[in-house]
């Protein structure tokens, strides 16, 4: 919706009620991502696009019978349509679109939520796509980091999926979930869209090593937007990093303050050093641990952690700076590979953004999704 939101703001401040179509799944190669969305006006006009032209036509009429009637409408479009060639894809993929009404009744947050996108602070919107029950179908829940407002039929329902969205919100990603009926982990019946209005989190690979492809692997896989930067442009290639978003050939610390420099980096921002070399690793940390970021880990060895520690505390870092620091870096799982060395690394990730202790669930009692 981030693409029709300027438009459907302007529209609802005015009164009117539009039609709104969001792509909420996807299969096979579907031209739009989950999000995509169409916005048609009361007069007759059409902002954004579902799929690049394939089933516009269609979405365009049972957005202005649903602004007619009120009721919302999940439908799906592709090849295995009887109608397939009037409005199927023409790449072959399946999309789902969900077809609703907005005006100020059924989205009073909608200011708020223009804010916070403006502001790039983290919202969420979860609507209620599929249920069992018609009336809960188009129900909806705005999940902030520390604060929820409207919902989607039961407390169970609102629980479940606030604690789904805020982990889709810090990956920066949607997504359709799925429940039973009443929110239920196991079971079918209710399919909720959460429309995360989150860029990705960045992760900053340092050293273009084996352990750093490893990383890149984990960190897509965890939905960041990967970075892996060196100073060396024999080893920083993409093809020695696919899995990347971008390779930079760079000296580390330069890149690093030039992109702090420039508001690219913040407190969602995990940074993972892995170069094993002082002249590298020193400078970068430098930098790195006087950001507000949300992740500074180091590899090395113990020998090389203190020599490491002594550099910092000569260039003048101070100790409150130097426990930011995690090094050696990771988790304690034993690992011996990059893979399982990606793995250590992205738990300590994973434990520090959401408060946990890296202790085995069995020997804990008590909520297993803490408060952030």
């Amino acid at each position: 919706m981030r693409d029709v939101l300027d438009e459907l703001y302007r529209r609802w401040s005015a009164g009117e009620a539009v039609g709104v179509g969001t792509v909420v799944a996807t299969f096979s190669s579907a031209p739009r991502a989950p999000g995509a969305a169409m916005l048609v006006g009361a007069d007759g006009s059409v902002t954004g696009s579902v799929s690049g032209g394939c089933v516009e036509g269609a979405v365009y009429e049972l957005a202005q019978q649903v602004v007619a009637d009120g009721g919302p409408v999940l439908q799906r479009y592709g090849v295995s349509d009887d109608d397939a060639f009037a409005v199927g894809l023409t790449c072959g993929g399946i999309i789902d679109i969900f077809v609703e009404r907005i005006d100020r009744e059924s989205l009073p947050e909608l200011p708020e939520i223009v804010a916070a996108v403006r502001e790039s602070r983290p919202v969420a919107i979860a609507t209620v796509v599929e249920h069992p029950d018609p009336e809960r179908v188009g129900r909806r829940l705005v999940v902030w980091p520390d604060r929820v407002s409207g919902g989607l039929g039961s407390a169970r329902s609102d629980d479940a999926v606030t604690d789904d969205a805020r982990g889709l919100l810090a990956g920066g990603r949607s997504a359709t979930l799925r429940y039973g009926p009443d929110g239920q982990r196991r079971g079918e019946g209710m399919a909720v869209f959460v429309n995360s209005f989150e860029p990705r989190p960045r992760l900053l690979v340092f050293g273009a090593i084996d352990f750093a492809a490893a990383m890149s692997r984990m960190g897509g896989y965890l939905g960041y937007h990967v970075t892996v930067c060196d100073a060396r442009p024999v080893f920083a290639t993409a093809t020695r990093f696919p899995d990347a978003d971008e390779v930079v050939v760079d000296w580390p610390h330069r890149y690093l303050a030039a992109e702090a420099e420039a508001g690219r980096v913040n407190e969602r921002t995990a940074i993972t050093v892995l170069t094993h070399d002082p002249k590298f690793d020193v400078p970068l940390l430098e930098v790195a641990l006087r950001l507000d970021v949300g992740y500074v880990g180091a590899m090395g060895s113990r020998r090389t952690h203190a020599d490491r520690m002594a550099r910092l505390r000569e260039a003048g870092l101070g100790e409150g700076e130097l426990k930011k620091l995690c090094s050696p870096i990771g988790l304690d799982l034993g690992a011996r590979t990059p893979e399982e060395t990606a793995v250590s690394i992205a738990a300590e990730i994973i434990a520090l953004r959401w408060g946990g202790g890296g202790r085995r669930l069995s020997e804990l009692d008590g909520r297993i999704h803490g408060a952030p």
